[in-house]
């Protein structure tokens, strides 16, 4: 460990490499928090999961005709994040079946293509996730996306609890809920396929779902639970992120155990606040 660290404190690393993972993974650990409290809270738990499938397939696609990875599976992951969250409950395809529907084709295609062309190698960086190779542009994606959904959650708050919680009445309401769930799937398919850059697909939807399931054990509002699973992300990403770093392991893998083992952590606070 004491070689590792004497190995990552030159300038040269600390400055290229670990420091841009370091600030796009914070970035990327504070969207999935914030879209994960809506997807969470409507039920829609697995949509990182199969969002990020959707996204091996495109970027499978993508590498075989040598194409930017990045700019095939973002309007891929929109599109199929439109159809599942925008239109809500009124589709043709609704809730669990669909989402499985669209994982399960997404990756085969993303199999058969890398396969057929001898890619498989070139492509299985997907499934574990890149995070120490982030470029300069794709961090600052990461940075300014979670600017602009900070803002949207502090500027629309009210409207974001009204249609997360009961979209009839928000309806009722006046508040364009179409609009705002086809907002949230975009946010989610860009969070989605940063994400997946980092974590894999294997492991995305964790980054989703944990902090949320996390915060929902020791906070009992809906700003509470959302500051909470903020926090609880960023610490759990930054902790996971610095072990792997020291201890030569896999950075994605290491954030999900660390995940865990705060969800487990608040899980014990929150039967003692019950106990109290």
């Amino acid at each position: 460990m004491t070689e590792n660290l004497n190995e990552l404190l030159r300038p040269e690393l600390l400055q290229y490499v670990i420091l841009p993972a370091l600030i796009g993974g914070t970035a990327v650990a504070v969207c999935a928090a914030l879209v994960g409290v809506t997807l969470v809270l409507r039920r829609y738990s697995m949509i990182g999961d199969g969002l990020s499938h959707v996204a091996y397939g495109a970027l499978c696609v993508a590498a075989v005709m040598q194409l930017a990875p990045l700019y095939v599976a973002m309007p891929v992951v929109m599109a199929a994040a439109f159809l599942l969250l925008g239109r809500g409950e009124s589709g043709i395809l609704k809730g669990d079946y669909a989402i499985a529907l669209f994982s399960t084709t997404a990756m085969a295609i993303g199999i058969l293509v890398s396969s057929k062309a001898g890619l498989v190698n070139d492509v299985s960086h997907y499934m574990y996730g890149s995070m120490l190779a982030l470029r300069p542009a794709e961090v600052m994606l990461c940075v300014v996306t979670a600017v602009v959904m900070i803002a949207a959650f502090v500027l629309l708050y009210h409207r974001v609890f009204a249609v997360t919680f009961d979209e009839s009445f928000s309806k009722a309401t006046g508040i364009p809920v179409r609009i705002y769930n086809l907002v949230i799937a975009a946010l989610t398919a860009v969070t989605v396929v940063m994400g997946m850059m980092l974590m894999g697909v294997l492991l995305i939807s964790s980054l989703i779902v944990t902090p949320v399931l996390s915060a929902m054990r020791i906070c009992r509002s809906f700003r509470g639970v959302v500051i909470g699973s903020v926090c609880l992300s960023v610490l759990g990403f930054v902790i996971g992120f610095l072990i792997a770093i020291l201890m030569d392991l896999t950075p994605g893998a290491s954030v999900e155990v660390v995940s865990v083992g705060i969800f487990l952590l608040c899980c014990l606070v929150g039967k003692l606040k019950g106990a109290e």
